[in-house]
This record gives C-alpha cells, sequence and structure tokens, in this order.
C-alpha cells in the first residue's frame, strides 16, 4: 500500500535539505592513527546501527541463490575492512568461498584491511585499476556520500564496469532522527569527537531511496531496486551492463 499523503508529509518533515558540510577525515593529510581510531568506530557503528546488515540483506538476495561456491567481492571505499570481512565469515559458514579485495586510498587502513583477510589495492574510486567485469559482485557502503555528485556518478560507473553480476551500494539515509541518534549514541559508545562530527556530517550528506535511485539512473543507465534498511540506511542495487560485442 502507497504511503498516504500524511505519511509522506511526515517524512518530508523527518528529512532535511541534503547538506555537503565537512568531513574531518576527507583530509587527506589527517593523521593515520586518527583515521584509524574514528574508522573503528565507524565499524562499531556499521556492526550495531544497520550498515553491515543493509549490505548483508543485499548480498543474501544474490548468493542464497545461487550454486556457486567461489564468489570475488569488490568493496569500493573499505576502510579497514570490516564490511567485506563479515560477509566472507557469514558466507564460508555456509560453504561459499568469498575472496575478498579492499579499494581505499589509505594506505595505512589497508594495512589494517589485509589484516582482516582482504587483498588490498590503494586505489581512486573515480578510476578504478581493476579489468571490466572482472568481480561477480562490487559494493560501495557508506562511501558514496562522501563525493559530490559529479564524483558521485563517476563511482557509480566504475562499479558497473567492473562488476559481473551485481553492483550494490548502502549508504546513510538522511534524516534528523538518524542525526541525533548517532550524536547521542556517541557518547555512551566512547566514539572520538571526530567521529561524533563526521557521523552527524555523514547523515546530512545521505540519501533517499529516490535519490539513490535517480543518481543510478543518471550515471549508470539502469534502474537499481532502491530500498529502506533497518538502521537509517538505503541501498541500492542492480545487474550491470554487459560488454558491447
Amino acid at each position: 500500500m502507497p504511503p498516504s499523503s500524511a505519511e509522506r508529509q511526515m517524512a518530508s518533515l523527518l528529512t532535511p535539505s541534503r547538506k555537503r558540510g565537512h568531513e574531518i577525515l576527507d583530509d587527506p593529510d589527517i593523521d593515520d592513527a586518527l583515521r584509524a581510531r574514528s574508522l573503528a568506530d565507524v565499524a562499531r557503528s556499521n556492526a550495531m546501527f544497520g550498515g553491515w546488515q543493509a549490505v548483508r540483506a543485499e548480498l543474501a538476495l544474490v548468493l542464497n541463490g545461487s550454486t556457486a561456491r567461489t564468489v570475488s567481492l569488490l568493496d569500493v571505499g573499505t576502510g579497514i575492512g570490516d564490511i567485506p570481512s563479515l560477509a566472507a565469515e557469514t558466507w564460508r559458514a555456509r560453504g561459499v568461498t568469498i575472496t575478498t579485495f579492499g579499494i581505499d586510498t589509505s594506505a595505512a587502513l589497508l594495512c589494517e584491511a589485509r589484516a582482516a583477510g582482504l587483498i588490498p589495492v590503494c586505489a581512486d574510486a573515480r578510476a578504478l585499476p581493476i579489468a571490466s567485469k572482472s568481480v561477480d559482485i562490487a559494493i560501495c557502503s557508506q562511501t558514496l556520500h562522501h563525493f559530490e555528485t559529479p564524483h558521485a556518478v563517476a563511482v557509480l560507473r566504475e562499479l558497473d564496469r567492473v562488476a559481473r553480476e551485481r553492483v550494490i551500494v548502502s549508504d546513510i539515509r538522511r534524516s534528523w532522527l538518524a542525526a541525533a541518534g548517532i550524536w547521542l549514541a556517541s557518547y555512551p559508545l566512547q566514539f572520538h569527537p571526530v567521529s561524533r562530527h563526521d557521523g552527524v556530517v555523514s547523515v546530512l550528506r545521505g540519501f533517499t531511496p529516490g535519490e539513490l535511485r535517480l543518481l543510478v539512473q543518471n550515471a549508470t543507465h539502469q534502474t537499481p531496486v532502491a530500498r529502506n534498511r533497518l538502521g537509517f540506511r538505503t541501498t541500492a542495487s542492480w545487474t550491470p551492463r554487459t560488454l558491447a560485442t
């Protein structure tokens, strides 16, 4: 059943206009130890507040109905590699081996990702040094909101180019409630002040499902399935284009 006019009005009141803001960790000169400390907070937030669960739900739609026992997965903007590591662990228990690759611009973070079992690649998400159609699944989790629109389009095109079977984008769903929630939760969880600041900015940079769907359509000419997920997350997934013959 489609939402009523009252429900739509309430949703609009709870959704602020999208703001760019400034995330401290976007500074390429930030101290590596501080970056790693804050990304550890992000990993905890992913585990507790829906980031991992949103990606897991999308992966399940692809993998649970597949007969493949080996799968390659590329995570663009992997940070310390928490999301692909959880994916590999989860499906290993189900008899599926996932070979995980992680892309990030921070060599220091990639050292941690390697320790978590990923094959690390230091590269720009807008120009992936990956052959076309060379990985089964490409994911981009909690990363797209860091890019201004023209650069986000470039990232989406690259994801579509390198993936064979599925592209999964998961990000924060913009909401005043989510912004207040991450701010309040950061104190008992003892998040670093940088994590607290950047968490709120990230929420205000987030997407509604409709915005994410339109962004993917403009970038790839594909129409993704865009969904609300628990924990104020939104996902968009689609079957990538095949190479022209």
